[in-house]
């Protein structure tokens, strides 16, 4: 089954959760838009703070984050301050996985 049909098929929530957002970097991601909308260089910026300083390439993250678009988790709108300049933020009636990350959060001791 691919990862789109897992996603939405899958009978257990844990597998279509994990279809979502399997990856290296999209829980992160998440994690970093907990607070609401940021633009591609805060995202990158807080990734990196977050790793101590390992950086995710452009290519990586702009694929990473049009995954999670397509997924319909995040939502993508223009801004001013050039052709591609593009605020991210969580889609809105796709809350549920912030519970999630909550709930993680909660499990690991971390600040959510």
């Amino acid at each position: 089954m691919e990862v789109s049909a897992l996603a939405t098929l899958a009978p257990c929530p844990i597998v279509r959760f994990n279809a979502l957002t399997g990856g290296k970097y999209k829980l992160r991601i998440l994690y970093e838009l907990r607070r609401g909308p940021r633009r591609y260089s805060e995202i990158q910026r807080a990734l990196r703070d977050a790793t101590g300083g390992a950086s995710i390439t452009p290519r990586v993250l702009s694929r990473e984050l049009r995954d999670l678009v397509g997924a319909g988790l995040l939502g993508a709108q223009a801004v001013p301050g050039g052709a591609a300049a593009r605020r991210v933020s969580p889609h809105q009636r796709r809350a549920r996985p912030a519970r999630v990350m909550r709930a993680i959060c909660r499990w690991a001791g971390c600040p959510a």
